[in-house]
Parts: C-alpha cells; sequence; structure tokens
C-alpha cells in the first residue's frame, strides 16, 4: 500500500514538473514545392483560440503552458498540416506546406452550407461594421506625419512556353532566353520572364496641408519589347497593379473598382462568417471569409483577420476573385496583405502580394503572369520634416536613381533576394536586344502595331495613311516620314506628299523642330520650337478621336459628304511641358481656307453676289492646360491618358489681327474645356465633359465654332455622331458630355445575359449655342454666306433656342472588345439629310 502512495506521489511530482513547465515550438515554414518561406500562416493548438502567423519571412514561434500535443498549421490554398509535439519542452519544428490542388484560377472559399444568410442579428457583420467604424483611425492618414520606405518588384511572364521552342533551328538562337524558366513560383506552369521593374521609394505624407512625396532612390527595368512607349508602358502596368488599400472604399485594380470587404458598404454587396478565433502575440483575432452577394461583380472574395484589441484592425488579408466575375483577360488574381504591429501599437502594412494570371479564354495553359511585390518598413511616425521636402513634385526621380550599382540593390532588397531567374533576366533581355535578329523581328512587329517603317535615323509612314479615299480627292496616295533620335536628339525633321487622283491636286507637309531638353518632340515632357508649312484638305467640324481623317478605315462615311476646304498653313509653335503635366504652348498661325467638292465662299457686295476665292488669317495663340497625376501610353502619332479620377483642364486663347500677313479680321476667341472621369465603385463610372467658348468681334462663318459631328459609322465618344459636318456653328456656345458604363452591373443580375459578360452604356450629349447679329450673313451680306444645296436648302444652321440633343444606349464588351450603340438624334431632324436613328460601333481592349 506504502508502494502504491510512493508511485502515486512520483506521477504527480512529474506531471506537475510537466504542468509548470512551457511549451516552446517555433520554426520556419516553407512551400514544399518552391522552398519559399510562407508568410502569415496561422498556427495554433487544435480546439484553442491560442495561435500566432508566421512572420514575412515565414519564421514562428508559439509558447504555451499547457500541456497540448499537437500543433496546426493552416493558410489558404495549402493543405493543413498537424504536428505532434512534446509538451514541456523548448522545440524546433520545421513544416514544408504542400499547396492545396487548386490553381490560382480557381481558387474557391467555401464556408460550409448555410441558409438564409441575413444581416440581421449575424455576428460576423455586427464586427466588420466595428471595423468599418475604425477604419479613420486605423489608416495611415490618421496621423500628422508619417514615412516609410518600400521596395518593389514587378514582373511579367509568359505560361507554359514550348520547351522545344528553343531547338527549331530558327530560333535556337534564343535558346538562352528560352531556357531561363521559372518552375516554383507558379505551380505545375513554366514561367518565361520577360519583364522586370524594381523600385526603392522613400515617402513622406503630411496631413495638414495634406501632401505625399515620393522620392525613388533607385529604379531598374527592363522589357523585352522594345517598340512600344516604355514608360507609358510601365504606367499601364503599375496602374493595372495599384497599390492596395483595403482602408480605402474601393480598390483599383485591372483598370477597374473592386468594392473593399470593408468599405462603408460593403455588407450590402458581401456575405461575411467569422469561421476562427485566434490568438497572436498574446492578442485575440478573429478570422471572416467573405464572398460576393452576386459573383459576376467587382468584388472580392477571401479572408480577413481582425484584431479585438478595440481598435479592429486589419492583420492580415487575402483578396481572390471567383470564376464568375466580369473581368476580361483575368484567369485568376489574389492579393495577400500582411500588417505588422508597430511601437505605438497600431497595425501598419508591412508586405503585399499581388499575383495574376492572364489568357484570352478563362481556360488554358498558356497566357501571361504578372506579380507585383512590395514590402514596407522603416515607418517614422509624427515627425515633421522641412517644407522643402514636401514641396515639388508628387513623384521626384533623380537622376542617380537609374544609375545604382548592384551593392545598393541587394541591400534595399534585403530577404527579398532575387531568384537566379530573375537575376537572369535582366542580362539575358541585354543580350537579346543587341541581336540582328531579334532586331529585324522588331521593326515588323512595330510596322504592323505602330505604322511606322524605321530605318536608322529616319522612320517612314504612317501606313494606315498610305491609302484613303473621298468625294473630293477620290483615291488619295500618301507617303511620309519624320526623322528619329538615331538622327538627332536635337533637330526633328518631318514631311509628307499626297495626291488625290480626282481633284489632281499635290498635298504636303514639311516641318522642322528643335528640342530644348535634348528629348523627343513625340514624347512627354515636351520643349520644343517647331515651323511647319502644310497644304491639305479637310472635312469643316471633323476631330476624330485616336485617327487620322486620312485614315483608310475612315473613309467610309454616310450620307452625303463633299464640302471640303483646302488649307494652306505656315505655323510657329512652341510647346513647353512641365512634369507635374501642367503645359503651355504658344503659336503663330498664317491660314488660307479655299473651299473645294460642293463647298464654296460667295458674300454680297452692293446687293450683288460676289465668289470669294479664298479666305485668310493671321493670329496669335495661347494654350494652356493642367493634367494632376496624369498617366499616358505614347505612340507615334498619339497620346493616350490613361483614365484616373483627376481633372483635365484646357483653355485655348485666340487673337486674329488684321492686315498682319493679309489676314482679314481682328477677332478674339476664347474656349475652355474640363473632363473628368467619376468612379461610381459598383456602378460603374461615367466620363463628363463641360466646354464652352464665346468668340469676340465680327468674322466669316469658317472662323466661327464649328461643332465637332461624325459622319463616319465608328463611335465618337467627342463628336456628335448623328450630325453633319459643317450643320452648326457658333460663336458662343455650351457643351455637356456624358458617357456612362455600368460596368455589367444590370447583366451581370440575369440569368442568361450574365454569362456574356456584356457590359451596358448610356450617353447623352447637349449643345446650347447661337450666332451673334454682328456674325449673322443675313443681317451683314458682307460675310460670306451659309452654305445651301443645288435647290436653295441650307446646309448650315445655327442653334436656335433649342439645343442640339442626342443620346445612345450601348452594350459593350462583347467578345471582350467591341460596343455597338444605337443613337438616337432628337432635336433638328427637319435638317436635310439627317438620320433620327443610328447604329455606330467601335472597338475597345479594357479589363
Amino acid at each position: 500500500m506504502q508502494m502504491k502512495y510512493t508511485l502515486l506521489a512520483i506521477l504527480l511530482f512529474f506531471s506537475g514538473l510537466v504542468k509548470g513547465q512551457n511549451t516552446t515550438v517555433r520554426g520556419t515554414i516553407t512551400d514544399a514545392r518552391t522552398n519559399q518561406t510562407l508568410p502569415l500562416v496561422s498556427v495554433s493548438f487544435p480546439g484553442t483560440s491560442i495561435g500566432v502567423n508566421s512572420d514575412n519571412n515565414g519564421k514562428y514561434a508559439i509558447t504555451t503552458g499547457k500541456t497540448y500535443t499537437e500543433l496546426k498549421f493552416t493558410s489558404i490554398g495549402y493543405k493543413t498540416v498537424i504536428r505532434v509535439i512534446i509538451a514541456g519542452k523548448e522545440q524546433v519544428i520545421n513544416v514544408k506546406m504542400q499547396p492545396d490542388v487548386q490553381s490560382l484560377a480557381t481558387v474557391n472559399i467555401s464556408s460550409g452550407k448555410r441558409k438564409r444568410y441575413t444581416n440581421k442579428d449575424n455576428p460576423a457583420v455586427e464586427l466588420i461594421r466595428q471595423v468599418i467604424a475604425h477604419k479613420n483611425e486605423n489608416r495611415m492618414q490618421s496621423y500628422d506625419y508619417i514615412e516609410y520606405n518600400q521596395y518593389e518588384k514587378l514582373q511579367f511572364s509568359f505560361i507554359n512556353v514550348s520547351e522545344k521552342l528553343g531547338q527549331k533551328k530558327p530560333l535556337h538562337q534564343y535558346k538562352f532566353l528560352l531556357d531561363n524558366r521559372d518552375t516554383v513560383n507558379l505551380p505545375g506552369k513554366s514561367l518565361l520572364p520577360v519583364y522586370m521593374e524594381e523600385k526603392s521609394t522613400q515617402t513622406y505624407y503630411r496631413k495638414k496641408p495634406e501632401r505625399t512625396k515620393k522620392i525613388v532612390e533607385g529604379e531598374k527595368k527592363v522589357n523585352i519589347v522594345n517598340f512600344v512607349d516604355e514608360e507609358g508602358v510601365n504606367s499601364y502596368l503599375n496602374r493595372m497593379y495599384s497599390e492596395v488599400d483595403i482602408y480605402s472604399n474601393n480598390i483599383f485594380l485591372m483598370t477597374n473598382q473592386f468594392l473593399s470587404p470593408i468599405a462603408d458598404g460593403a455588407p450590402a454587396f458581401y456575405k461575411f462568417f467569422i469561421t476562427d478565433t485566434i490568438e497572436v502575440d498574446n492578442k485575440k483575432m478573429v478570422e471572416l471569409e467573405f464572398t460576393p452577394r452576386n459573383g459576376n461583380d467587382m468584388l472580392f472574395e477571401g479572408l480577413i483577420i481582425i484584431t479585438l484589441d478595440g481598435r479592429y484592425a486589419v492583420e492580415k488579408a487575402r483578396l481572390t476573385t471567383n470564376k464568375n466575375i466580369n473581368l476580361n483577360w483575368v484567369r485568376g488574381m489574389n492579393v495577400d496583405l500582411a500588417y505588422e504591429k508597430t511601437s505605438d501599437g497600431r497595425y501598419h502594412l508591412s508586405k503585399s502580394v499581388m499575383k495574376a494570371s492572364f489568357g484570352l479564354k478563362k481556360s488554358g495553359d498558356k497566357g501571361i503572369f504578372g506579380e507585383r511585390t512590395i514590402t514596407y518598413n522603416n515607418y517614422v511616425i509624427n515627425v515633421p520634416r522641412p517644407d522643402s521636402v514636401y514641396a515639388g513634385p508628387n513623384v521626384l526621380i533623380p537622376e542617380k536613381a537609374m544609375q545604382r550599382d548592384e551593392h545598393f540593390w541587394t541591400g534595399t532588397r534585403g530577404r527579398d533576394t532575387l531568384t537566379s531567374v530573375e537575376a537572369n533576366v535582366y542580362k539575358n533581355i541585354d543580350s537579346l536586344q543587341t541581336m540582328p535578329s531579334y532586331k529585324r523581328t522588331m521593326e515588323i512587329i512595330n510596322l504592323g502595331a505602330v505604322g511606322f517603317k524605321s530605318f536608322g535615323p529616319v522612320e517612314v509612314g504612317p501606313i494606315g495613311a498610305f491609302l484613303s479615299f473621298n468625294p473630293v480627292e477620290g483615291t488619295r496616295l500618301r507617303l511620309g516620314g519624320r526623322t528619329t533620335t538615331d538622327f538627332s536628339t536635337r533637330y526633328y525633321l518631318e514631311t509628307y506628299g499626297a495626291y488625290g487622283f480626282k481633284d489632281q491636286k499635290f498635298k504636303y507637309l514639311l516641318s522642322g523642330a528643335y528640342s530644348f531638353n535634348n528629348k523627343s518632340i513625340y514624347k512627354f515632357p515636351n520643349s520644343y520650337i517647331k515651323a511647319t508649312v502644310q497644304r491639305d484638305v479637310k472635312i469643316p467640324g471633323e476631330e476624330l478621336s485616336y485617327s487620322q481623317s486620312d485614315s483608310f478605315f475612315l473613309s467610309f462615311t454616310r450620307g452625303v459628304n463633299n464640302k471640303y476646304l483646302y488649307n494652306d498653313y505656315y505655323k510657329l509653335d512652341y510647346v513647353n511641358e512641365i512634369e507635374n503635366h501642367f503645359s503651355y504652348a504658344l503659336g503663330f498661325k498664317s491660314w488660307k481656307q479655299s473651299p473645294g467638292g460642293s463647298l464654296y465662299f460667295i458674300n454680297q457686295l452692293d446687293n450683288v453676289p460676289n465668289t470669294v476665292s479664298a479666305l485668310t488669317t493671321s493670329e496669335l495663340s495661347l494654350t494652356l492646360r493642367y493634367a494632376p497625376h496624369e498617366a499616358l501610353v505614347q505612340g507615334k502619332l498619339y497620346r493616350i491618358t490613361i483614365p484616373s479620377k483627376y481633372p483635365i483642364i484646357s483653355l485655348d486663347y485666340h487673337q486674329g489681327i488684321k492686315d498682319l500677313f493679309g489676314g482679314g479680321y481682328n477677332y478674339q476667341n476664347l474656349r475652355l474645356r474640363v473632363d473628368k472621369r467619376f468612379y461610381l465603385s459598383q456602378l460603374g463610372y461615367a466620363d463628363v465633359t463641360v466646354e464652352g467658348g464665346y468668340l469676340f468681334g465680327q468674322v466669316s462663318y469658317p472662323l466661327l465654332t464649328i461643332h465637332q459631328a461624325n459622319q463616319t459609322y465608328y463611335y465618337d465618344p467627342d463628336s456628335y455622331n448623328l450630325m453633319n459636318f459643317l450643320e452648326f456653328v457658333s460663336d458662343h456656345y455650351a457643351s455637356f458630355k456624358f458617357d456612362y458604363c455600368l460596368n455589367g452591373f444590370i447583366f451581370n443580375k440575369i440569368p442568361l445575359l450574365k454569362k456574356l459578360k456584356w457590359r451596358e452604356y448610356i450617353s447623352f450629349k447637349a449643345l446650347y449655342g447661337g450666332v451673334r447679329d454682328e456674325n449673322n450673313p443675313l443681317l451683314h451680306p458682307s460675310l460670306l454666306q451659309y452654305p445651301v444645296d443645288q435647290n436653295g436648302i441650307p446646309l448650315t444652321y445655327t442653334l436656335s433656342k433649342a439645343p442640339y440633343t442626342e443620346g445612345s444606349l450601348g452594350i459593350g464588351n462583347i467578345f471582350k472588345i467591341f460596343r455597338v450603340d444605337l443613337v438616337e438624334r432628337f432635336d433638328y431632324l427637319n435638317h436635310p439629310n439627317t438620320n433620327r436613328f443610328g447604329i455606330r460601333g467601335s472597338a475597345l481592349f479594357d479589363f
């Protein structure tokens, strides 16, 4: 009996020792396939709320005084791992996690079978509302001052390029490039990197007056495609892969607005479910999963981990898209956000990783893969800096930033070191671009995509204008060219010659420019002076967006289109653009207009009709333009502003001077225009243009504002698509243009239509204007009379008390590219050659 008590005492003693000793487990968690460390893995004791997350380097450490014998490791996209541990001991357990058998394009979050989901009395929704209520205090902008450093890496790769490609004889010389593959970053896929960009930036934020200043300390990039605007492509890619702020109501990705799961109105669009409670650094947290109520809308699904310390801050988030979302070209996308607690008890973003795969179809094993990784560190809070730090442009890129050596990048990357494949990208593409065969290939692509054929210091084009036709010239041939930066970075020459076989007249352009900033005059920022001599034809009032008037594809028009002007120009222009996208231009133009086709110039002198052969004008001009935060994609012939929420304001002033180089009129013409895109979250976006003009002085109708008409079958958002050329003129006017895209908000709710991924468009345009008595040729016969047809019916009008209005209903995203509009004209239907309705089409590449 005594032996029993002795044994019992020994057991109790040792069990007391075990209970009294802490269990500490630490280690590193990696991906079993890639061996890369895994951040944000949940580590917990099963059946308890005690847990931690692995840090950005995949390391974890968890301690307890209780006698648990198992440890659980969980992360979205990976199989759960449970490891046996020894209670009461300090031990190291490294874990390799196997990816779940789900591709990036098919990540689904299942919350189990739930019935009759409702927001009412839902603890998950109540928790989200607490997060929403505390958003402002958790954002970085709640501080008076904050600064931090960020390192970012953006890369794009082709998916599953055939390994046999490099073995083919014509491509054997590219084997060094084709063999540089990444087989670990996207499980089951082979990635061929073609674009790499790295950037190190120091950011300074001040609340009052509000100002964010970014200083780029280092930047390097390389791109396999060298025929496009590199800076424009860089701007567009960064626009696609914008920095994600989960505390904003809307998150801009892939040129679309996604509603944040913690947006003010999130409970109306998302379903929320509490899936776990954990403990990180002795702080209780809750894990919530969320799914969109409608899978076609621009919404995320995923999870967020919320702190329960009274701040209700986000500690971790994963945002993904589902397969039904109305998003073009994107097979799958996810964003991982990690936040770390700083010395003031707040959680700040420490790492953001965004990955997306693209393809022509939602399914398929080939396509493009892109990844952007941003690491944030060295936060400095509420330390004011001198005003000089915040002054100047929003983004400052010193010259030394592009000249950093490898020692700088090694220190900047920190633990985000480049893989061997990534490191080879820089070397391989630099070598590729020196190869003659590659240069020839790029020239062929350049000719087809951009329209110019390069011959070193000279390029010939554009090919789209070589052949066209119109009622006045008949068949028109044109050949032109210009010098490139290989000729000179200071001096630029441009010319073309054109001939119409019907009017049998030769047209031409000769121009020369001098660049003050030693850069191409075709790329931002411009600073040049340019002299031009030109003779060519033009349709009065034709100003089509994104195209030249002598393009072959715009030769097809509707209705009667035979009123042309032969224009002789002598121009001198000075243009200066500033990095903050404020620009100004000064110009002088001597301009002679002669009628062509069925157009004529007639006035009356002493009640006797008099034919006028030409109208000559000399004018000075000033143009001011401001486009804050503008990002551009620039081609050989055009600039496209990447849409953003910021307005574009332009002001034009023209001063006509009588008797200067034969000028016949004194006048002052003033025009103001404002363009703005309004993002409406789940309701899409609207492009709004407001414009007004006023001409002071007495002039003939060719010098009035000839309103922008369109007689092609292309839908032009900037023109009046059912107005005829030269139909309306004004000396004062105000216009309003509204183009609204619902982004599928309605079609996404209709069972059959939502599979087509169509998007709805609504547009409306209104034009108010008129001509004062002093410019009315009926009251002043010495002015040129408005043209009439052979039956004496007027062809040109002024706007009376009623405005000109038209509207359209359109369906976009047809086959992911095309838009078709049914346009209706509401006013002035009694004018000759007018149609009340018209079908117009356009094409647009968009996500």
